[in-house]
């Protein structure tokens, strides 16, 4: 048996006209994030990280902002393309860690949810854990939203 690891990185802005969506759960009462597709950038950790694990090119490569067909689509549905691609190149997902950095808002409530999404998108086992910046940086300015995935799959 072979396995492989892969690390996904993605940040937005706040300043997008759709709502927040994190993990593929719309976050009541929060300001969407800039990006050309729903600007999940939970969704685009794990996908990235996903596709660098099975030796993928990366999620812009594959949905290009260019291309307007993508325009505002729901990155879960980006995210179940990756996870028919991870298998179709004889990968299978073990699973993967997600951490997501946020001053506001709050996203305790939300992990849970976020997490059997994910996980019954992909199809395996994915924990999800919000951390704040204190301050520190754009994220901890409050200008946006970052997360960080890794995964592990294997053959």
């Amino acid at each position: 048996m072979d396995v492989r690891v892969g690390l996904g990185f993605d940040v937005h802005a706040f300043g997008g006209v759709g709502p927040l969506v994190l993990g593929g759960i719309t976050i009541p009462g929060a300001p969407g994030l800039v990006g050309h597709s729903d600007a999940d950038v939970v969704a685009h950790a794990v996908a990235d990280a996903l596709l660098g694990a099975a030796g993928l090119p990366d999620l812009g490569t594959l949905f290009p902002a260019s291309d307007d067909q993508y325009r505002g689509v729901s990155s879960i549905i980006l995210l179940g393309d990756v996870a028919t691609r991870v298998d179709g190149a004889g990968w299978r997902v073990g699973n993967v860690d997600v951490v997501v950095a946020a001053e506001q808002p709050r996203l305790a409530e939300h992990i849970g949810a976020m997490a059997t999404l994910l996980g019954s998108t992909i199809g395996g086992a994915v924990s999800v854990k919000p951390k704040r910046t204190e301050g520190v940086g754009a994220v901890g300015r409050g200008e946006g939203i970052a997360a960080w995935a890794v995964a592990l799959v294997l053959s």
